[in-house]
């Protein structure tokens, strides 16, 4: 017990440590900074500002992030998020030729941004309305538009219809709306007309396209006519291509057979009919064209089919607005994507498969360059998706291509010459779920040590040896990697990296594997100790075809991790080392036994909060919580599985104790209610089901997250308020309590010391109530998430590590800084001030060094998870989200560890002088004290 306080009171005077030292930053943490899936009509290479020697590569993602990148490394220049809620929103990227700024549409949002270092230029909002579509007005009347141009927007409120915004400014120039009460679909633009294109959906569903010209001068309409369509589109996914800014916009389509490709030159009515391929059926056909005015008004159309993809390229007449074939592209095997750039007026097509990079001129076949694919970079056998190129052409050939291309398995990737430059994991910016997995080795041995606990002495010694034995075919192995392992802590390298594809642990812990899941169906595998590299990645859909993933939820155990979903009719077990699906022995062997334990799931049902006893299937509740009347559970949060307790008391100053409540099964329910605007939790214990300690606080605005968190014998919580409720002021508000047994030091409370107690048994009184302390306090930042640190044995102070959107940090708040103990309106005593104890501020400052994630910005959180490595002193922390963010965190010091700057050859060399000069020294003494015994006195 004295051991256990001793080590409490030096963490709590040791935890105003940096959480992060600076010479740390980058070491021990790392941080990949995403933004999402690329999407293919939104991203684009082009020069920052007019006569830049280098292009940013631009664009805005499924996730509603807008960005730029370095083409030459990958790293990101600037970025931002545009949407509170990505997944349901349409989202729109623009740029014009030789201009400084791009702009953005979102919602009923339109933004313009500084090219090249990402400032805000100007905002216009278009309230209860959204765009629909935005382009750039390149050229007014055949004449280019001055230095700044102007934005032509398209919104879906019929009453505001087309307006045309000045570049400078975002105000509006013009209007025009459309009163026939169709569905406006797309706006384009060519040197002389504004064209407004919507859909006339019939009784039959059928629909019809109607075009309006509009002057780019005044707005007003200026001639419009219906394409016959046929009954060939029924929605609006048929609609192919919708032209941009060219010399001549098209209009494409198909019918639902993809047997046929219709094209219109936007301002005629005119179609012209081209037969898709017949040799395979189609399943996808793509339009690429030119965006620049200058260009030659040639376009490629693109066909899919389940084994290969072909393409044909086609000329515009200008003069008499005819399309015709020009040539065609072989058809190839296997997946491949088309990219189109521009250089002075030529169009060139970049196509790149898994065997080769090649370009062709869009005036003929002729291949203009070729490169094939270094076999270094196959990406897991991923094929290309779609993306964008640029092109360098000279004395007639392709003289260098590069191009940005999305592959299926979620990497964003830049391929120059064939070679792969650099790759960004996007596919992690939906992540929705992740869990901890210790490696094989270290899951297998404890498996053993768990069997042995549970034999007789001669049998668990009998089983021991065979391990050992088992054990000895390693032994080479080991022999030979030790060298390495001794050079490595000679210089400073303790910790193990995973080299190649070898998954291998560390002496403290640190590689860890975290499982990820995401929104789009993948499971990925990230290694915590070396810089959450990806260790394999699979395509879910692989293991369970037909299914929809909806919202994955993940769960490890003894070297595989189970995987559930809605989808699924049973969990799926997949090995965390090999990403394969378990077999049915291995399943046998991998499914943990819990003995003397029983576990109690929850779940909401209809309102309800209902806990199940045992496996989540087919399982029946063994108690329901049902909030009072005009209450609705919006959270809950249990104590963790894996929760160790170093001390069952708090040693107070003058050596009494104080003891803690420790029950494994405590679950916190947050409730809300929408007519009185109160905000309550409720402290249940999970096996019973009985209510241990409820509050309610009025003036809290409903509307945002109340996050909460458990751990040992506290547990914390955060509201905002609302201003128009009962407040002075809007702010936010932090809430920790304390259990314990009694209030009186030295008082195990009603149930006193006795053996056995139930938690379903009789109630004997208030026997299994704690008591609770609480204490508030206000803080400067909205919470959006809040976890506890872990640790190997509990022994180390816990922090607890908060989630703020709107600094995009995370920040580990020390326990002394929120114990509910500390004195009010006075100075702590002596003995108070022995326990780290200090005078309570009802302003909790968010201080520099608590911030975690040091000076990156971490995007979009969703959820921070802990894990204990072996190090007592050291917890791993994983954040997830639209960010990827992981470090170590050390509440107490890294005490159990020697720092990096610590010279173990200085010391070797020291001890190896001094055994050098004792064998020197060792004679020279003997022989004095032999030769004093003979010296007469």
């Amino acid at each position: 017990m004295r051991l256990h306080a001793a080590l409490a009171l030096t963490a709590c005077l040791s935890s105003g440590a940096l959480a992060i030292f600076a010479d740390d930053a980058g070491h021990i943490d790392y941080h990949l900074a995403l933004v999402g899936l690329p999407k293919r009509e939104d991203t684009f290479f082009q020069q920052p500002y007019a006569g830049s020697k280098a292009s940013l590569l631009y664009t805005l993602s499924d996730k509603q992030v807008i960005g730029a990148v370095n083409p030459k490394d990958g790293a990101i220049v600037w970025r931002h998020s545009l949407s509170t809620s990505p997944n349901g929103t349409h989202g729109i990227l623009r740029s014009g030729e030789d201009q400084d700024t791009i702009i953005t549409a979102v919602g009923d949002r339109i933004t313009a941004w500084s090219a090249s270092d990402g400032r805000l230029a100007w905002e216009t909002r278009f309230s209860g309305a959204t765009v629909e579509d935005l382009e750039i007005l390149e050229q007014e009347d055949g004449n280019t538009v001055g230095d700044v141009k102007d934005a032509v927007v398209l919104l879906n409120d019929a009453t505001q219809g087309v307006k045309r915004l000045d570049g400078k400014t975002g105000r509006i120039k013009w209007t025009y709306q459309d009163t026939s009460g169709n569905t406006p679909f797309q706006v384009s633009t060519s040197p002389t007309h504004v064209y407004y294109i919507s859909l006339h959906t019939s009784m039959l569903g059928a629909s019809t396209v109607h075009v309006t010209s509009l002057s780019p001068v005044t707005g007003k309409k200026v001639d419009q006519y219906t394409l016959n369509t046929g009954n060939d589109i029924s929605s609006r996914d048929q609609i192919l291509f919708a032209g941009a800014n060219s010399a001549s916009p098209l209009l494409a389509w198909t019918d639902k057979a993809h047997s046929a490709l219709k094209v219109n030159i936007i301002g005629t009515k005119g179609v012209s009919t081209f037969a898709a391929p017949s040799k395979e059926t189609v399943e996808r056909i793509i339009l690429h064209a030119p965006n620049r005015v200058n260009s030659v008004p040639h376009f490629l159309v693109e066909y899919q089919t389940k084994t290969g993809h072909s393409a044909e390229v086609f000329h515009v007449n200008l003069v008499k607005s005819t399309i015709s074939k020009a040539y065609s592209l072989p058809n190839l095997a296997g997946r491949g994507i088309f990219t189109t750039s521009t250089t002075d007026a030529n169009v060139y097509f970049t196509r790149i498969t898994s065997e080769e990079v090649s370009v062709v001129s869009s005036r003929s076949h002729g291949i203009l360059g070729r490169w094939p694919i270094k076999s270094s970079w196959t990406l897991a056998g991923a094929y290309p998706v779609h993306g964008v190129s640029e092109v360098a052409v000279r004395s007639g050939s392709a003289h260098a291509v590069r191009s940005a291309a999305l592959f299926s398995n979620g990497q964003w990737a830049l391929v120059r010459n064939g070679e792969l430059t650099w790759t960004r994991p996007e596919f992690l910016s939906g992540v929705v779920s992740a869990a901890w997995a210790d490696l094989p080795e270290e899951e297998t041995l404890a498996h053993e040590l768990e069997v042995e606990g549970h034999q007789n002495v001669v049998a668990a010694y009998i089983h021991r040896v065979k391990r050992h034995i088992r054990d000895l075919e390693y032994f080479p192995a080991w022999l030979q990697a030790l060298p390495v392992r001794i050079l490595g802590n000679l210089v400073g390298n303790p910790s193990e990296p995973i080299s190649g594809d070898i998954i291998e642990h560390d002496s403290f812990g640190f590689h860890k594997l975290v499982i990820v899941a995401t929104d789009t169906g993948r499971l990925a595998a990230l290694d915590a100790g070396s810089s959450g590299k990806i260790v394999w990645n699979i395509d879910l859909h692989q293991l369970s075809p037909g299914t929809t993933f909806e919202h994955p939820t993940l769960k490890t155990s003894r070297g595989y991790v189970e995987l559930s979903d809605k989808g699924l009719v049973a969990p799926l077990l997949i090995n965390v080392t090999t990403a394969g699906l378990l077999s049915a022995k291995e399943k046998a062997e991998s499914v943990p036994v819990v003995r003397g334990q029983t576990l109690v799931f929850f779940d909401i049902v209809d309102g309800e909060l209902k806990g199940f006893e045992g496996a989540q299937t087919n399982a029946t509740p063994v108690w329901t919580f049902t909030p009072p009347t005009n209450e609705r559970i919006v959270g809950w949060t249990a104590r963790p599985l894996d929760d160790p307790v170093a001390s069952i008391g708090k040693v107070l100053g003058d050596r009494r104790v104080l003891y803690k409540y420790l029950n494994p099964n405590l679950v916190l329910i947050t409730t809300v209610s929408d007519s009185t605007r109160t905000a309550s939790v409720y402290l249940l214990d999970s096996a019973s089901g009985n209510l241990l300690h409820s509050t309610s606080h009025s003036g809290v605005d409903i509307t945002r997250p109340i996050p909460s968190a458990i751990s040992e014998n506290w547990f914390s919580y955060s509201m905002t308020l609302d201003a128009a409720h009962n407040t002075a002021s809007r702010g936010y508000e932090l809430v920790v309590s304390e259990l314990f047994e009694s209030s009186i030091p030295d008082d195990r409370g009603p149930l006193g010391a006795a053996e056995n107690s139930s938690a379903v048994g009789p109630n004997k009184g208030d026997a299994l109530e704690p008591y609770v302390l609480s204490q508030t306090y206000h803080i400067p930042e909205e919470i959006s998430h809040m976890t506890v640190s872990q640790t190997r044995q509990g022994i180390t102070s816990r922090e607890l590590l908060v989630t703020l959107p709107e600094s995009n940090s995370i920040v580990g708040i020390p326990r002394y800084v929120i114990d509910p103990r500390r004195p009010i309106g006075r100075d702590p005593t002596a003995e108070e001030a022995a326990e780290g104890l200090t005078k309570y501020h009802p302003v909790i400052m968010f201080q520099p060094q608590w911030h975690i994630n040091h000076k990156n910005e971490v995007f979009g959180v969703k959820d921070v998870i802990t894990s204990p490595s072996l190090l007592e002193s050291t917890s791993l922390v994983f954040a997830y989200g639209l960010d990827v963010f992981g470090t170590r965190l050390s509440p107490s010091f890294a005490f159990d560890m020697l720092g990096k700057g610590f010279n173990k050859v200085q010391m070797l060399l020291t001890v190896g002088a001094l055994g050098v000069g004792v064998l020197f020294v060792a004679p020279l003494v003997r022989r004095k004290q032999i030769n004093s015994l003979w010296t007469i006195p």
